[in-house]
């Protein structure tokens, strides 16, 4: 029998990707929302817009994943930093290989995992900016502007992310387009 992870990577179609990782949130609960079909989209338009050099298929498969551990509900600094990690395990369980299951555990900076891999910058940044846009409990969404600048001033200051500037071109790209 094929393993989930030969499965849902030899899929090519992101709708009917997201269609498979929707059945697998039924049968195991992991953490599949509305914000991990923005942010894979997000994803999705930022590869193909800016023509980077990376596994489109594969970046967005790990897109849909890397938080699969990830509870909904309010918890303390220290859980959310363990998400990560948990979520990486689980995805090992299902057949992903370590290099996979390293992208999405680098999607955060909370594990040290040596050099980051090239997808893990765009898991990064689509995840940070695309999680500034939506509304959560505690705080209202921002505007397209602001959550570039937090994303570069705050959320990434002194850090290297090696598609920052593509992404902050990407933006400004789709707010020409987008009404």
């Amino acid at each position: 029998m094929e393993k989930f992870a030969e499965y849902i990577l030899s899929e090519e179609n992101c709708i009917k990707k997201m269609e498979i990782v929707y059945y697998l949130q039924k049968r195991t609960g992991i953490f599949f929302d509305n914000s991990v079909i923005l942010k894979t989209q997000i994803a999705k338009y930022f590869i193909e817009i800016m023509n980077l050099d990376v596994d489109k298929n594969l970046v967005l498969t790990a897109c849909l994943l890397y938080d699969c551990k990830k509870n909904d509900s309010p918890q303390n600094l220290d859980k959310v930093k363990q998400y990560p990690r948990m979520s990486a395990e689980f995805l090992k369980t299902l057949g992903f290989s370590d290099r996979f299951c390293k992208i999405c555990e680098q999607h955060s900076r909370y594990s040290d995992l040596g050099e980051r891999e090239k997808e893990s910058d765009i898991l990064e940044l689509v995840d940070q900016f695309g999680g500034m846009l939506l509304h959560r409990p505690e705080r209202m969404a921002f505007n397209v502007e602001d959550a570039i600048c937090l994303l570069e001033y705050r959320n990434l200051k002194g850090k290297e992310n090696r598609y920052l500037e593509q992404f902050k071109e990407f933006v400004r790209k789709m707010e020409g387009i987008l009404i």
